[in-house]
């Protein structure tokens, strides 16, 4: 998995504006469950937005890496208690990331 550019982060960061959070994550942290969830909501829209519990027992930036770690997915944003995962789908992509596939 490559790190992702300077140009595409600003392009996820463009398009997560109009997301609404589809996850949370509580107090529990990083469970098997909320791994579960991230990825199935990863395949079935790619880029998500999470947002993470004032009563995490955990730093929201913690969260957001081990997240993203434990999915393969890339951390395009983290701002505050949200959190912004994008990975790319194998079958039928529906975000085209400038600089590929001659974007």
């Amino acid at each position: 998995m490559t790190d992702l550019t300077g140009k595409q982060r600003r392009h996820l960061r463009a398009l997560g504006q109009r997301l609404a959070p589809t996850l949370h994550v509580g107090h529990g942290g990083v469970t098997e469950a909320v791994v579960g969830q991230t990825d199935a909501h990863l395949e079935a829209h790619e880029l998500i937005k999470v947002r993470i519990s004032p009563n995490a027992a955990v730093d929201c930036h913690d969260v957001a890496e081990e997240l993203a770690r434990r999915t393969s997915a890339h951390l395009a944003q983290a701002v505050g208690r949200m959190v912004l995962l994008y990975r790319r789908r194998q079958e039928d992509p529906a975000i085209v990331l400038p600089g590929e596939d001659g974007a």
